[in-house]
């Protein structure tokens, strides 16, 4: 068997990695790259191996850095199923529209860009002068139908009659429909057939709604080989969904090899429960001086985790009953797919909520928007209020409207929830309110959509919030687990962190290897 690492190798984006086994090649996820824009969209663009000779793809969950780049397969000429469960099939559903709306709307907006500077750079030579405003807002009307609509049939127009360089989406809408077409949801403890004497079954992972632990195994003239892939595992202890799966039947509890991510195996999380008394206190905080708090939030998972907890906050009576806003109608959609999977839910849920015919993510102050006026209205209010918005790395949607209108008050309170990747706007913003703590200098400038704003809203970061296991969890599932494993091979983490989990799981024994990306390795044994 060889395995060989296309994405979240060094980094925690772009998860992919191809298994040859048996003349057949299984791709695990074929995610999307995250980080500084031209640098990702470069590494986005191009697949680094024929989609059509991919016999079958097996997804660990829905979040786009895993999923993201499916549509871009399939579109190349992967033809195969997409193997994955039924609640990450139907969470894809809206997640990969999602993402080719934004990647259709990114390429409308740069063309429009481009389109209005050729118009605007011909006119001021024209006229031998920079334009007025009143000149220019006269340019912008003849690509736009109206204040937040561009005009695409002119645009294109403009674009075609003077050969522009057009900005293409990395796949549309259209594109992503044939995709979905390809996805088979299957239940956990399903055992199925992704290759010439290849299977793979799927086991609760704990990290979001349908994460799977994926084990593939392997038999070729008499030789048995089986791994393990955890894709992104979960924390213990957390609400909602149930712990990583730790009993594993005895055909699958020896392992050649585990795939294990690695994003914070050099960090320890605050205990899972301190972190509603921490959610508690910063609202509270950031209440009494007449703030509000901004949270971007990952639509999947963590946007469910907070309603859920401030949901049992109000109930408590433990935090003002001021107005709460998901803005996000991608949030509003998977959190009816979480609705939809009550069997994946913990005990605790059942037991708090659905016994009492309670719905945990409904309460009284709580408001879903999905219009683009009722957001741009929300960010004239004065009120406090909390919002919670897409993107969890603020790298694209409304949460940087958000931002833009919130991050300069000292009033308001920035409040991150989820892992930040390097070079995104969201670790930015955090390394920023570091710096300025320790130097106490004037407010540092934070750049986004092409302007500089003052950063003087308190910045917490609440990494208990998180969705992946820290190092002491990853310990955990590695020693609590049934599973004997002969090698460990680390990935989805940054260099720090991966050496780092290497380094401890070294210490105790454990025989670790760090891939190279790129670079195939070997896996096999006789059992």
């Amino acid at each position: 068997m060889k395995i060989t690492c296309f994405g979240a190798c060094g980094e925690v984006t772009g998860s992919c990695h191809r298994v040859e086994v048996n003349g057949s090649s299984v791709l695990f996820d074929c995610g999307m790259f995250q980080g500084r824009r031209k640098e990702a969209e470069e590494k986005n663009k191009s697949l680094s191996f024929d989609p059509k000779s991919i016999v079958n793809v097996v997804l660990s969950h829905a979040h786009i850095d895993h999923s993201g780049r499916l549509p871009l397969l399939s579109s190349e000429g992967f033809a195969g199923s997409i193997i994955t469960h039924r609640a990450t099939e139907d969470a894809c559903r809206f997640m990969l529209r999602d993402s080719a709306h934004i990647q259709e709307s990114d390429a409308e907006y740069l063309n429009y860009k481009t389109a209005r500077a050729f118009l605007s750079g011909q006119e001021a030579s024209h006229r031998k002068r920079e334009l007025s405003g009143q000149e220019m807002a006269s340019i912008k009307s003849i690509l736009k139908k109206d204040s937040w609509r561009l005009n695409k049939e002119k645009i294109w127009e403009v674009m075609k009659a003077n050969q522009l360089p057009m900005v293409t989406p990395l796949y549309t809408m259209e594109e992503a429909e044939d995709c979905l077409e390809l996805f088979r949801g299957y239940p956990y403890g399903s055992t199925i057939e992704v290759g010439r004497g290849v299977t793979c079954t799927l086991y609760d992972a704990g990290h979001i709604l349908g994460s799977a632990i994926t084990i593939l195994e392997a038999t070729a003239n008499g030789s048995r080989t089986v791994i393990g892939f955890t894709g992104d595992l979960g924390r213990f202890g957390v609400p909602i969904l149930r712990d990583p799966t730790l009993d594993f039947p005895a055909e699958h509890r020896k392992l050649d090899l585990l795939m294990l991510e690695s994003t914070y195996g050099n960090r320890l999380h605050d205990p899972a429960d301190d972190m509603k008394g921490k959610l508690a206190d910063t609202i509270t905080r950031t209440v009494e001086r007449g703030g509000s708090v901004v949270i971007p939030s990952f639509a999947m998972e963590r946007t469910q985790t907070l309603i859920y907890m401030l949901h049992e906050l109000y109930n408590e009576g433990r935090i003002p009953h001021i107005p709460v806003y998901v803005d996000s109608p991608l949030a509003l959609n998977l959190t009816e797919v979480f609705g939809e999977h009550p069997e994946c839910y913990d005990a605790e849920t059942h037991e708090s909520f659905l016994q009492n015919s309670e719905n945990p993510f409904s309460f009284g102050t709580l408001n879903y928007i999905q219009s683009v006026q009722e957001s741009m209205a929300l960010n004239r209010a004065h009120e406090p209020h909390i919002v919670i918005s897409a993107s969890g790395m603020c790298e694209s949607g409304r949460i940087l409207h958000h931002l833009r209108f919130r991050i300069h008050n000292e009033k308001n309170t920035i409040l991150f929830v989820g892992y930040q990747a390097e070079n995104t706007l969201g670790r930015r913003i955090i390394e920023l309110a570091g710096d300025h703590e320790n130097n106490k200098e004037d407010a540092p400038l934070v750049r986004f959509m092409n302007k500089e704003y003052p950063l003087k809203a308190e910045v917490v970061v609440l990494n208990g919030f998180s969705g992946h296991a820290d190092r002491e969890e990853i310990t955990r599932f590695l020693k609590e687990s049934n599973l004997s494993i002969d090698r460990i091979a680390l990935v989805h983490g940054e260099k720090e962190s991966t050496q780092a989990l290497a380094d401890s799981l070294d210490k105790r024994g454990m025989k670790t290897y760090i891939p190279r990306l790129g670079e195939p390795f070997e896996v096999g044994g006789e059992r």
